[in-house]
């Protein structure tokens, strides 16, 4: 379901993902992470090297995870992005200064 969901043709789920687009290997991965039932998700760039369509597939499954109760940590430049999945935001460009 998520496959489809993500949109990577039936013809290459037999296929080494290693033999992929980055996009599709993006998609393959993020259907790894969102295939499980664990209590948090680390989600580095999910949206990165996705087209509108597939972004607004990734919005919809981390939504849906945090109607399930899952906590969530993101790593996300895309400014869109995080103001549609985050709840809250942490700034870490002062961290960094601070270093």
């Amino acid at each position: 379901e998520l496959l489809h969901r993500l949109n990577i043709p039936e013809r290459l789920w037999q296929l080494p993902p290693a033999t992929f687009s980055g996009g599709e290997q993006q998609r393959v991965n993020i259907a790894r992470g969102f295939i499980s039932d664990l209590p948090i998700l680390l989600l580095d760039e999910p949206t990165a090297s996705l087209d509108a369509a597939n972004r607004t597939v990734v919005v919809e499954l981390v939504a849906e995870k945090k109607r399930q109760g899952v906590a969530m940590v993101a790593i996300v430049h895309d400014d869109e992005i995080r103001h549609l999945i985050a709840d809250r935001v942490v700034d870490v460009t002062s961290f960094a200064a601070a270093a």
